[in-house]
């Protein structure tokens, strides 16, 4: 019973977050069983001489083996996702499966330059400054630890990477994808002259958005409703 109200819950969340989520959790569920690491990471020979193209999603899906690095990424993944698609991109699913088209296009070319091997992490640093960005007047609780302003958080979570000894070197590039991203989105657009350079493009919006009804529309006469008969 509460593996089916667990399943009822997850299935109410948005589509995107729900997607990726399960996606990160069913690839670290391969790993302990079916597949490798080294079949998932990304690397530029293996995709472009050897045609290995999945690797160019599935290095954003791997967090590592189970473990507190897993759960503490999967846990702002879902957290910080579903907020951004419940909120800014409440009703734009296409402007949202765009923003990762963008960003996940960004963190592979620039980490061409830095040898990245997964940016699972860098994803996640980028879904944080967005909506940190989008959120500023929102306090947050950092693990009932500290309390902040929400613009702090991508810092935070630089600060907690290095007390795991882990390398900043990904978080410092999904912060950087994230400004770009932001700048681009939110804050060039409303400067004079400034326009906005991120379209959708249309299939996307064909495909995940519902279309909006006219407002001038008349239904036939058959469509509109009948009042009750005596």
């Amino acid at each position: 019973m509460a593996w089916r109200g667990l399943a009822t819950e997850f299935l109410q969340v948005p589509a995107v977050t729900r997607t990726y989520t399960a996606a990160c959790v069913l690839t670290t569920a391969a790993v302990l069983e079916l597949l490798s690491p080294f079949q998932l990471y990304f690397n530029p020979h293996l995709v472009f001489r050897k045609f290995q193209v999945w690797r160019l999603v599935t290095n954003f899906l791997f967090f590592g083996p189970l473990g507190f690095s897993f759960f503490f990424n999967l846990l702002f993944v879902f957290r910080y996702c579903r907020m951004l698609e419940e909120g800014s991109f409440r009703g734009r699913t296409a402007d949202f499966v765009f923003m990762f088209l963008f960003g996940g296009v960004l963190m592979t070319l620039l980490g061409l330059l830095g040898s990245l091997f997964f940016l699972g992490q860098a994803l996640t640093a980028m879904l944080v400054y967005v909506w940190s960005r989008r959120s500023p007047r929102v306090r947050v609780n950092f693990f009932g630890l500290l309390t902040f302003q929400a613009p702090f958080l991508p810092w935070a979570l630089i600060g907690f990477s290095m007390l795991l000894g882990n390398s900043i070197l990904v978080d410092l590039l999904g912060i950087a994808v994230g400004h770009i991203y932001y700048f681009l989105e939110d804050v060039f657009p409303n400067q004079p002259g400034g326009k906005r350079l991120l379209l959708t493009p249309g299939f996307l919006k064909l495909l995940l958005d519902t279309p909006e009804e006219d407002p001038n529309y008349l239904p036939l006469p058959e469509e509109q409703p009948q009042p009750p008969q005596q």
